[in-house]
């Protein structure tokens, strides 16, 4: 009786372990989390840069400790004021609810804010801020994974202050079996995050390719910098790319119900997060990868989980991601050099900006498709193969055009894969008149699995249009927003891949 009562308790307490109960599968928790109310005010209002052509808002700027933190472990925010000013923070998880795009979770402070400094330059232009913190949130046990936005607003002492705005971003993480893992792409939102002026991976004096630059995820995320030319979206300010080229596709997936966790580019240093799924997807703007993220997606593929690449000018960059001056891992990064081992795109760059300290295997024997030069440009997406599964029920026919999906960056030239297929093609314009061929391909994976390359930055534009996102536009062309043939095959393809194994 003892014994048996000893083994109840045991029981009790090694299932009720946090750590096992974040690693329970749960398929109906986004279904769950979408039905409580969406906040009819979470988008920024009022955003003042310190220069029009600028990508400063140093009236309040912030940042935090982590790329991504998992419920029940801490992240700090740092920010700043000028001048020093009263201020809160609201962190909202953005997804459907409705329509509405993100859900209040809890607001921080009242604060009293203080002017914190710019940071010395650093080796290698590196501007590492080391700002006190002004909070420690703990994650609660019941958020779940998702993107989240902390919203500073200054409160006004009277009317003569506006209350001005801007973001912090986050992503929680979990650990649980999912159907689906949403990559962010936040390490192409650092490389190309200029904070406080002209300190990004392109803006070296040697040049806008090379391995000169290192830069800090201790910094506030400034106006992106290709917004200007691409979508001038000041109201996304602190949020990198996501509300740009990642939100429709979050958006997308919650409205349907999908199974989706988040993470970071630095969560794939291993692959043990994505073995617990069966679709892990790229999105967007995913052009640099720590050589360990490249290594554990063949892992995944290589172990029957599907990868689709909704995304433009991925895998590009091999960029080693190494600690911050306290200790804190994969904070600060530089372009280490290309991928494309012997491909010709890759040895232009090693000819043009080299030499570089490292080198990356063919990306395209992982994506179905490489970088190719130009790899800048925009085009209509054309159907070449209709009698394929994933255009099943879409009524496309071949040479079918999609407006203004490609852009602004693409992929081409697969490579020999058995059973590679060319399921769209066709060629972007550079500035309007230099033709490049991109092609969007699919191929089989070794355990009933497979991989997708879309081929553009854009394909997550004709998904959805959620609150607060802008459409971009390049290169003299742009995709026009929801298109129910993209959203069939985005449908077609998902469903493939979480589908269970046949027997």
């Amino acid at each position: 009786m003892i014994r048996s009562s000893c083994w109840l308790l045991f029981a009790v307490i090694f299932c009720s372990s946090p750590a096992l109960i974040a690693a329970e599968r749960d398929p109906e928790l986004i279904r769950r989390e979408n039905a409580k109310p969406g906040s009819t005010d979470w988008q920024l209002t009022r955003v003042k840069l310190d220069s029009v052509d600028g990508v400063r808002s140093s009236l309040i700027e912030g940042y935090c400790s982590k790329q991504s933190v998992a419920a029940g472990d801490d992240i700090d925010i740092m920010v700043s004021t000028n001048p020093a000013r009263s201020f809160q923070i609201e962190i909202f998880r953005t997804g459907y609810y409705g329509g509405r795009g993100a859900r209040l979770m809890t607001t921080l402070g009242p604060f009293e804010g203080q002017t914190q400094p710019v940071p010395e330059i650093g080796p290698k232009n590196l501007h590492e801020c080391r700002w006190k913190a002004t909070t420690r949130l703990k994650i609660p046990a019941d958020w779940p994974s998702g993107v989240y936005l902390g919203r500073m607003t200054i409160i006004p002492p009277d009317e003569t202050v506006a209350a001005w705005q801007s973001y912090v971003i986050f992503i929680v993480r979990d650990d649980r079996p999912a159907d689906i893992l949403f990559q962010c792409s936040d390490n192409t939102w650092q490389a190309y995050n200029a904070w406080p002026s002209k300190y990004s991976v392109y803006t070296h004096p040697k040049g806008n390719q090379g391995p000169w630059a290192d830069v800090s995820f201790d910094r506030p995320y400034g106006r992106y910098a290709q917004h200007t030319s691409v979508v001038n979206d000041p109201l996304s300010v602190g949020a990198g790319e996501y509300m740009s080229f990642e939100f429709p596709l979050a958006y997308f997936l919650e409205q349907h119900g999908y199974d989706v966790s988040y993470c970071a580019n630095c969560d794939l240093v291993t692959p043990d997060r994505g073995l617990k799924t069966s679709c892990f997807i790229s999105v967007g703007h995913d052009e640099y990868w720590d050589i360990r993220q490249y290594n554990s997606v063949v892992k995944l593929r290589d172990s029957g989980v599907s990868l689709l690449f909704l995304s433009g000018n991925s895998v590009c960059w091999v960029t080693p991601l190494r600690n911050s001056v306290d200790g804190r891992p994969n904070r600060i990064m530089f372009r280490g050099g290309p991928y494309g081992g012997k491909y010709k795109y890759a040895e232009q760059r090693e000819k043009d900006n080299g030499p570089f300290p490292e080198r990356g295997p063919d990306e395209g024997f992982l994506m179905g498709a490489r970088n190719v030069e130009p790899v800048n440009g925009g085009a209509d997406w054309v159907v070449t193969k209709p009698e394929h599964w994933m255009f099943a029920g879409t009524g496309v026919k071949a040479g079918e055009h999609v407006p203004g999906l490609v852009g602004w960056e693409y992929h081409g030239d697969p490579p020999a894969i058995p059973g590679l297929e060319i399921v769209g093609e066709g060629t972007a314009l550079v500035g309007g008149v230099k033709p490049q061929h991109w092609t969007a391909t699919i191929y089989p994976g070794p355990k009933s699995n497979f991989v997708f390359n879309a081929s553009t930055i854009f394909w997550s534009q004709d998904l959805s249009s959620p609150p607060g996102h802008t459409l971009p536009w390049s290169h003299w062309t742009r995709p026009h927003g929801p298109d129910e043939r993209v959203q069939k095959i985005t449908h077609n393809l998902l469903k493939k891949a979480i589908a269970p194994p046949a027997k």
